[in-house]
């Protein structure tokens, strides 16, 4: 498995995530649940009407952090955006009740980033078991 199906794995055990932004000089962390491995990239998607999004456009410095069965993940990096139409239609496939807020009526977009430059440290307790620069 590598490092980055490692954090997919991990996502995926945890069911909700949390997702670290900066506002202003202020931290800001939110649940998330939606990732996607795809193309070697590992996918995240928010609403372009949101805060987080705003937070994201003046500061790209994200953490991802998450735990499942005794490991502890934090997985960070820069947030860049994919406006890939194609891509976001199959995050919408995925998740389905989605499009209930994400469609042409509403004017609502998701935002769909990836991180790079990016280090996922995977922990036990205190100590650090494996860490990887994954660009």
């Amino acid at each position: 498995m590598t490092p980055l199906e490692q954090v997919d794995d991990v996502l995926t055990r945890a069911g909700t995530f949390y997702l670290a932004t900066v506002e202003g000089e202020r931290p800001r962390c939110r649940p998330l649940a939606f990732h996607l491995l795809h193309g070697g990239r590992l996918y995240f998607a928010v609403g372009d009407f949101k805060a987080v999004y705003r937070q994201m456009q003046q500061n790209p410095r994200v953490e991802i952090c998450a735990v499942a069965d005794g490991t502890f993940l934090r997985y960070y990096g820069r947030a860049v955006f994919d406006s890939d139409p194609a891509l976001a239609e199959r995050v919408l496939d995925a998740m389905p009740a989605m499009r209930r807020l994400y469609n042409e009526q509403t004017g609502y977009r998701l935002a769909l980033f990836s991180l790079t430059g990016a280090v996922a440290e995977f922990r036990d307790q205190l100590t650090v078991r494996q860490s990887y620069r994954l660009d």
